[in-house]
């Protein structure tokens, strides 16, 4: 069975469905997409098929059009501590960037490294965490697009205090702590931005440390469901964790094992407190559970 491809340059192409070479080609193998082609006859070619496709009509009349991808570009302006710059300082601040995607689980930054670049994450999700000899990850926390970290050593010049490594998909900008710190300088306002974020860090630094110090295990894994669920969307008494945190991930914010998070969360779930919905955590009843919080911790 054959089909017949009448091209816009006058010329007929027999294409048998068995795979006929074409002019000395095989259709089979030349360069193809599995997408829907523009002809309705095989699947679409790269711009090399289609190039060899010219070739054989000899090169004539007008060339086929390509799909053309078109590219947003890189911005920094959903970065928080950018919020009161003008437009033209952020592009100034764009084009000293470099720019690089992560995948999920790729690393971004390793403990004790001696680099000092700062990193912007625009698109996407990370995880701090630093890695015992033995392998156990302590987690510290997760940053969301529009936060900044790998800031420390641009500013005080010692090691990398914990490793970054991307959760989701993500795109990154990083510029060099020189040129870091000559933003602090040049733009007053990026100081005052950063320091109730510096600030902001060791609060919930030193309650970490309170709590790994003060609570037990269950209610060190009630906490750290309440903050998950005040940084989650809220409807009414309830709040959205998503994506939910795994076991192991919560494990390592609260220095425990697997085993003890799942006896909690399966407690917490029989008495109505959440409710796991596929890829969401539900807190339910988040007073209930801040009021579990405070009986456990005083406060």
């Amino acid at each position: 069975m054959a089909f017949v491809l009448k091209s816009p340059l006058k010329t007929v192409l027999s294409l048998q469905v068995n795979h006929a070479p074409l002019s000395g080609f095989s259709l089979w193998h030349l360069p193809h997409a599995k997408t829907a082609c523009p002809y309705g006859l095989f699947p679409c070619m790269d711009a090399l098929g289609w190039s060899i496709l010219r070739m054989a009509d000899g090169g004539g009349g007008e060339a086929m059009a390509q799909p053309q991808a078109t590219q947003a570009r890189n911005s920094l302006k959903g970065i928080a501590i950018f919020a009161g710059l003008s437009p033209d300082s952020i592009e100034r601040i764009e084009r000293r960037c470099a720019w690089k995607r992560y995948a999920p689980g790729e690393p971004i930054l390793d403990y004790l490294d001696k680099s000092d670049d700062v990193f912007f994450l625009t698109l996407g999700e990370v995880r701090v965490t630093i890695y015992s000899s033995v392998g156990k990850a302590v987690s510290f926390r997760e940053l969301a697009a529009g936060e900044i970290f790998g800031e420390f050593p641009a500013i005080d010049g010692g090691a990398r205090s914990a490793s970054v490594e991307a959760r989701t998909n993500c795109l990154i900008a990083s510029m060099p702590g020189s040129s870091f710190r000559e933003l602090l300088h040049s733009e007053p306002g990026l100081a005052q931005a950063l320091l109730p974020r510096l600030t902001k860090t060791i609060r919930a630094l030193t309650t970490r440390v309170y709590e790994f110090s003060t609570l037990a295990v269950n209610n060190r894994i009630q906490a750290e469901l309440l903050r998950l669920a005040s940084l989650g969307p809220k409807d009414g008494k309830s709040a959205r964790i998503v994506p939910a945190p795994t076991h192991v991930e919560i494990a390592s914010r609260v220095s425990t094992h697997r085993e003890a998070v799942t006896r909690e969360l399966n407690r917490l779930s029989r008495i109505g407190i959440i409710e796991r919905r596929g890829g969401t955590l539900l807190v339910k009843d988040v007073d209930r559970l801040a009021g579990m919080v405070h009986d456990a911790t005083g406060e």
